[in-house]
């Protein structure tokens, strides 16, 4: 998932982690969210933005990478994985 992203694969590689992300299991996401969330949340509002076009996501996303302000998104983005199985606020 990841290492295809890394490798340079962009397109396939955001599709492609993307869709793993909404295809796991709720217990494997809610897990990833626990210990990543702070990070996950704003890299997964930036793959959005490539495949939405966006910019409230893009702008949303890149907030969701600054320390202080991550915290309050990584609460949202729990509550909302666990709610409705998927990061839904400012993530269209």
């Amino acid at each position: 998932m990841l290492h295809q992203y890394i490798k340079g694969e962009y397109e396939h590689g955001k599709k492609q982690l993307y869709r793993s992300l909404r295809r796991s299991s709720q217990n494997r996401k809610n897990i990833i969210q626990i210990f990543l969330g702070a990070f996950v949340g704003g890299v997964y509002r930036i793959i959005r933005f490539l495949e939405t076009k966006n910019v409230t996501t893009l702008v949303v996303g890149i907030l969701a990478l600054i320390p202080p302000i991550d915290f309050v998104f990584w609460i949202i983005d729990l509550v909302t994985e666990i709610m409705n199985n998927k990061i839904t606020v400012l993530a269209d």
